[in-house]
């Protein structure tokens, strides 16, 4: 195996060696994306059910501290909210609106790098391709009969391998950003969906007061 990935990177030239500088690029960001989203993704109904219990017991400030315990996105935004828990609706929605305008955006940060690292790697397959074919009928031309053939082959050779790899860079990486793009997704719905519960339950509550 390693013999033949010797070869492989080899045979395809020095494009080869930019395509996995892309490539692990690529995965780097990616693994940061992870771990970004990861420290994000925290159970938004247990949280919401904690923080609906204080309000209801009118422990309002202990239900701002354990929100203000967290570095998370949905704690920031539901601790905005809390904090205008006793004024008008249109006041709580706008913090709440605010804070989620503020905070929300982070959730896809770096996701537009990985695709554009995606691109690259292919785009970069294509040129070590065209420059593999340029060689190869460059070497052709200018060859001894007998080794015309030879000439060819590692034209070829490079133009095939460097296709290859920047496909494999990009089907990876391509596969990689769906996958965090759509947690992302579903992890800025989760958030809007809690806000608006809470916007609702401190409504209500404040209704209930006066």
């Amino acid at each position: 195996m390693l013999n033949f990935l010797s070869s492989f990177m080899r045979d395809g030239g020095y494009f080869m060696w930019v395509i996995l500088l892309v490539w692990l690029t690529g995965l780097g960001i990616c693994f940061f994306k992870f771990i970004s989203l990861k420290s994000n993704d925290i159970n938004g109904e247990k949280l919401f059910d904690k923080i609906k219990g204080l309000v209801l017991q009118n422990n309002v400030e202990e239900a701002i501290n354990t929100c203000s315990g967290s570095k998370a996105i949905l704690p920031k935004v539901l601790r905005a909210g809390l904090k205008r828990a006793n004024e008008d609706r249109v006041l709580v929605e706008d913090a709440v609106s605010t804070s989620l305008m503020e905070h929300t955006p982070k959730l896809t940060y770096h996701l537009n790098y990985i695709s554009l690292i995606a691109n690259i790697s292919t785009l970069i397959g294509l040129l070590g391709t065209i420059q593999g074919l340029i060689m190869s009928f460059a070497a052709v031309g200018d060859a001894e009969v007998t080794n015309k053939a030879q000439a060819l082959a590692n034209g070829i050779a490079k133009a095939m391998n460097t296709t290859a790899f920047g496909l494999i860079s990009a089907i990876t990486i391509m596969v990689l950003h769906t996958i965090l793009t759509s947690k992302a997704i579903k992890m800025s719905d989760k958030i809007d969906e809690v806000s608006g519960k809470l916007v609702d339950l401190l409504s209500v509550k404040k209704r209930k007061d006066v």
